[in-house]
């Protein structure tokens, strides 16, 4: 009975530290059980999700220039403009993943950014149609994107990267904001002016501020000269 006792007492205090032992997966990555095999099928499935969030901005551009140029009511504004918002939302999201996951990669930042130069370009230009956003405004937006693909090309051509300042997430920002603001286009007045006219001024003025910022950042571009900033 001694030696079966004192298994037993073996047994039962070593299910009592396995009861209380710290077992946490650790901070980032798969468990320490899982195979090569399981990281990279979550790999594999974490880069199609970023994959599919751009994709879904891209497809939700001619959907919400089609709400736009309904004009049949407000239900019709009001719904491109929560459409809107998720394209928006998943930007941020896309963004906040890639970097939480280290992912990344040219593939994403290329459909990263043409989903965002599309959804912007082709809301604004719904918008001129049907007389919510001034032409001048929708020129200076669009043309700085492309002026800013070009350099970027340059830059590249260079072996280098240019990488967003916070001028650009600015401009990010308050076009997103001032779009919003054309699309569901509230009654409110400032002065003379509607709250989404100087909404759209604002980022107009800003827009112009990232372009600059860009272009003298990047100036040896031109000359062949550039450096790392």
């Amino acid at each position: 009975m001694r030696p079966f006792a004192g298994r037993f007492g073996d047994a039962s205090a070593a299910r009592l530290w396995f009861l209380g032992a710290p077992h946490r997966r650790p901070p980032s990555g798969p468990p320490p059980w899982a195979g090569p095999a399981f990281g990279t099928d979550v790999i594999r499935r974490s880069e199609g999700l970023l994959t599919a969030l751009s994709s879904m901005r891209v497809l939700a551009v001619p959907v919400v220039m089609a709400l736009v140029l309904a004009t049949n009511g407000r239900r019709w504004d009001y719904a491109a403009g929560a459409l809107f918002v998720l394209a928006a939302v998943t930007d941020t999201l896309d963004g906040y993943l890639a970097r939480r996951w280290r992912m990344e990669t040219t593939l994403g930042s290329f459909l990263d950014t043409t989903a965002d130069k599309l959804l912007t370009s082709g809301t604004l230009v719904a918008l001129v149609s049907v007389g919510r956003a001034s032409a001048w405004v929708a020129t200076i937006i669009i043309g700085r994107e492309l002026v800013i693909m070009g350099l970027r090309g340059l830059v590249a051509a260079d072996g280098m990267v240019m990488k967003p300042s916070i001028w650009g997430k600015l401009k990010t920002n308050t076009q997103f904001v001032a779009i919003l603001l054309a699309i569901v286009h509230p009654a409110v007045d400032i002065g003379s002016w509607r709250l989404d006219e100087v909404a759209m001024l604002i980022a107009a003025l800003i827009t112009v501020a990232s372009a600059v910022e860009y272009l003298v950042r990047f100036s040896g571009s031109f000359t062949g000269a550039a450096s790392e900033p």
